[in-house]
């Protein structure tokens, strides 16, 4: 059974490979992050979740991530992906992952506007909204990466340390 996270991580890296998979894994491992195995969730944060560094953890540990991931085989081409988390006072949040071929500033843009709406279809006041984006120019094969890491309690540790 799976428990509450107590902490997240929101994080975002790029890279090149000779596929896109190892393009993916490179922008994971820029990301601080490679060497987990994800089980892709949806959107919600819950109350009272700290945001942390990520911590020192066990390779192939099974994590809950929110991410959005893109890929391009064209040279030049600038791609970007970027996570948002809303985050509301004594209540829960939301997460809104985008990717697009196109600039940092401009995916940044889209997830909070896309985080703005989820909070206000919930009736949630904002508090504060933390944004991971990476911009990536393909040189051959490149990846774009940006996620919301779910940690346990022990794998937290129980420090906090903002972002």
């Amino acid at each position: 059974m799976w428990e509450r996270p107590s902490a997240v991580s929101i994080v975002a890296g790029g890279g090149e490979g000779r596929t896109e998979l190892t393009a993916f894994d490179r922008a994971l491992m820029d990301a601080g992050i490679a060497n987990l195995n994800f089980v892709r969730v949806t959107s919600i944060l819950p109350a009272d979740t700290r945001i942390i560094a990520v911590p020192a953890f066990v390779p192939g540990m099974l994590t809950p991530a929110v991410y959005a991931k893109i890929d391009s085989h064209t040279p030049g081409e600038r791609i970007a992906a970027a996570v948002g988390m809303g985050l509301s006072h004594r209540s829960y949040g939301v997460i809104m992952e985008y990717s697009h071929s196109g600039t940092g500033e401009n995916a940044e843009s889209i997830v909070r506007n896309m985080v703005e709406e989820a909070m206000a279809l919930r009736d949630l006041p904002v508090a504060d909204i933390k944004v991971a984006v990476k911009e990536h120019v393909v040189q051959r094969i490149g990846c774009a990466v940006a996620a919301v890491v779910f940690w346990p309690d022990d794998a937290a540790g129980g420090r906090r340390r903002d972002r």
